[in-house]
């Protein structure tokens, strides 16, 4: 696993970062010591260029990705000396990919869906593992009597697929399960209409999601709206089968270059101050999405802050770094467990390129020199009420 480069290595390419990034952050330094904002040239230095950077989204414009839209937003990029643009994803975009082949500097992916695309060839770095836990669960009525991974024995298990099907697979596995036969099988859609509809006994869910779209749905028999009471959840957390989700990636290419590991530290530092903003200021950072363009309602976009929150704080090492047992753990199940094709994420463990918490250590080095709580150890999240529809 890749934790850093030989020792004089280290030292001599993060001299190099560090100079570089001093040359990006001293205006910002002047400006914050008479207490003036930076306007654009004294954030972008001393030729008032701000560097141009893509961000890659796996999905549409929504709560999931709060932290980085508030960032633009509150300034917290242009102050690195950053012109980020956002873009946004879909059902026929991979992110990484996309970040592969040049179309982006940086890209949003899971880890098990970027290592496939690592090992077929995409030369990509995880630098900033944002999301410290999974947020996929398996829902199910509660009267259904599904209160463990055993109980889906002889059910009608709902399955995303297209690789959202691993801890599932996993889980049924550990519990001495053949997802093929002990189990059936339903290509679900990307909502719970089919558990609604009594069509799947227990449907794959995001907590920030899917979940959400069952909280704002009216129960024919009362009349008001579900609530949790109503229904039984396997986290993959709790079970043992969870894989890390959301990082940020850049190319291990461009990685060899002091100019942009510079650019990577900057952004890796924006990008968890707009966390930071995210996770103090949860109600504004929705409403930001909100006029960011998401089709989601209001009270749904503050329900995904709040729970995308949740999978981030606590961050117990600070936000964005890896943790080695967590990234162990999503190679052994990419390595070991077969989905209904027979097939695994992984056929090898990844090379040591794979990931580096270089970028993001120096990122939080800066953070805490500002007096920034950079691991939420006080974290708790809100109460937010659901509107019928998400409204």
């Amino acid at each position: 696993m890749h934790r850093s480069a030989p020792p004089s290595a280290s030292r001599s390419r993060r001299r190099a970062v560090l100079a570089a990034a001093a040359a990006v952050a001293s205006a910002v330094l002047v400006a914050c010591s008479t207490g003036a904002a930076p306007t654009e040239s004294e954030s972008a230095g001393a030729d008032g260029e701000l560097t141009p950077v893509t961000l890659q989204l796996q999905w549409f414009a929504q709560g999931q990705f709060a932290g980085y839209y508030a960032a633009v937003d509150q300034g917290f990029y242009e102050a690195a000396g950053l012109d980020v643009t956002i873009t946004e994803g879909g059902a026929d975009i991979v992110p990484q990919t996309v970040l592969a082949d040049g179309g982006a500097d940086f890209a949003i992916a899971w880890v098990p869906k970027a290592l496939a695309s690592r090992e077929q060839g995409a030369m990509i770095t995880d630098v900033a593992q944002i999301f410290q836990r999974s947020g996929t669960l398996q829902v199910s009525f509660a009267d259904a009597g599904i209160d463990s991974v055993e109980d889906l024995a002889g059910k009608n298990v709902g399955s995303w697929g297209f690789g959202n099907e691993f801890e599932l697979f996993a889980a049924l596995t550990e519990a001495g399960l053949d997802p093929m036969t002990d189990v059936t099988l339903v290509q679900q859609a990307f909502d719970m209409s089919g558990l609604l509809a009594g069509d799947i006994d227990a449907a794959q869910a995001m907590t920030y999601n899917e979940y959400a779209q069952l909280l704002e749905s009216v129960d024919p028999e009362t009349g008001e709206l579900y609530t949790a009471d109503d229904f039984s959840v396997l986290d993959w957390n709790d079970v043992g089968t969870a894989m890390l989700q959301d990082a940020i990636w850049a190319s291990s290419e461009r990685l060899e270059d002091p100019e942009f590991e510079a650019t990577t530290v900057a952004f890796i530092k924006a990008s968890i101050e707009g966390w930071l903003y995210a996770r103090d200021n949860p109600e504004e950072a929705a409403q930001i999405v909100v006029d960011a363009g998401s089709q989601l309602g209001a009270s749904h976009q503050l329900w995904m802050v709040n729970e995308t929150n949740s999978l981030i704080w606590p961050s117990e090492d600070g936000i964005g770094m890896i943790d080695e047992d967590a990234w162990e753990q999503t190679v052994d199940i990419a390595m070991s467990t077969r989905n209904q094709d027979g097939a695994t994420v992984l056929t090898a463990a990844p090379d040591d390129g794979a990931w580096t918490n270089e970028y993001v250590e120096q990122a939080l080095e800066q953070l805490e020199a500002e007096g920034v709580d950079v691991t939420g150890e006080d974290f708790a999240p809100i109460e937010v009420e659901l509107q019928e529809g998400g409204q």
